[in-house]
């Protein structure tokens, strides 16, 4: 059988580093706020060519807490709109509506998935104060367009890079938000999040942010939350950090044989405009339910990455009469495939003649 994501073969190669890592953090007797995690800010700072690293403990809070700053700096307030993809994630959208701000949903580029630009500017309003592009699948939005728009605009521009670790080493917007949840290219042994950004000021408020607010203790500056990486997962992170890029590559490798090799005329796949490190290796099928069961019966195991598109959750009822036809194609058609640095070439080859063999209806 050909595993999605098996996070044991994807861990395997540093079992040794990660077990040592992890000692050597026990024998310190210090978990928290120490040298593990602040080296790790250092080099994922320098990795992402950006000035600033803090750490936290998910995805969802990096970008839940530099919503909040931008609140306590003054230059969000309560009520603002936040341009957000309509076939995120749901967590892209969660942390705005969190601090009391709107999203505003807009719908996917048809081939490559993200977030038009060409769409943004026609949905801005008077309350519009940020754009929220996502770098879905591991591919980098049109940051060039988009910033291009967030500066004719005076609109602040927050990165989700949850699943793009090492798609560019120049990011573009005002802050980025990191996930190193496990599956992730880059992923811990656990929860645990990060945001990098140039702006000293903004840095300074999201360290105190997700420190109970305070700087000094027993004095708090804001209503703080906690959230915060443990040096275990920092640990860990820093010993895998080293190898991303040639985890990347290998990822590559396997997506440029799936681009080349796929040959079904009943399968869409992946437009790439941009760098790209395959996260997920999305295709399209109109008979996606069949395709996943016929793969499932040769020992291939897919994921659908998303079944229910946010505008269609219970959560945002609200939002359930809305129409995004773009997004909605894709929840209904999408299938990830099997990519990642675990794979032989032998299981690659399964896969393409597996997808290759799958009839209509089958």
């Amino acid at each position: 059988m050909i595993d999605y994501l098996n996070l044991h073969k994807i861990n395997a190669p540093y079992e040794a580093r990660i077990k040592q890592a992890v000692a050597n953090t026990i024998d310190s007797g210090w978990y928290l706020f120490g040298h593990e995690v602040s080296s790790f800010e250092k080099e994922w700072a320098v990795y992402c060519g950006v000035d600033h690293c803090v750490a936290c403990a998910n995805g969802l809070d990096a970008l839940r807490i530099v919503l909040r700053a931008w609140i306590e700096m003054g230059k969000l307030n309560v009520g603002d709109e936040i341009i957000v993809p309509a076939n995120t994630y749901i967590a892209s959208i969660l942390a705005v509506s969190d601090n009391g701000l709107i999203p505003v949903p807009i719908e996917p580029d048809p081939y490559t998935y993200l977030i038009d630009a060409q769409k943004i500017e026609a949905s801005l309003s008077p309350k519009t104060k940020a754009i929220l592009p996502v770098h879905l699948y591991g591919q980098m939005c049109d940051m060039t367009a988009i910033m291009n728009i967030a500066k004719a605009h005076n609109l602040l521009v927050l990165e989700d890079c949850a699943q793009s670790h090492g798609a560019s080493n120049r990011l573009l917007g005002d802050a980025q938000a990191h996930s190193f949840y496990p599956g992730k290219n880059l992923g811990a042994l656990g929860d645990a999040g990060a945001v990098t950004t140039n702006d000293v000021e903004l840095a300074t408020i999201i360290r105190q942010l997700a420190f109970y607010g305070s700087s000094e203790k027993y004095i708090h500056r804001f209503k703080g939350l906690n959230s915060r990486m443990d040096e275990i997962q920092a640990a860990i992170l820093r010993v895998k950090l080293h190898d991303l890029d040639n985890c990347n590559h290998r990822r590559q490798e396997i997506a440029g044989r799936y681009d080349k090799e796929i040959i079904n005329p009943f399968i869409t796949l992946p437009a790439k405009k941009n760098n790209h490190v395959y996260h997920i290796y999305p295709i399209l099928c109109e008979y996606r339910d069949y395709l996943q069961s016929f793969l499932k019966e040769k020992g291939i195991m897919t994921q659908i990455h998303y079944p229910i598109a946010p505008h269609k959750q219970v959560a945002y009822k609200e939002w359930n009469h809305l129409s995004f036809p773009v997004t909605e194609r894709l929840a209904a058609r999408e299938l990830s495939l099997p990519c990642n640095q675990s794979m032989t070439d032998d299981d690659i080859s399964m896969v393409i003649d597996a997808v290759n063999s799958f009839k209509r209806n089958e």
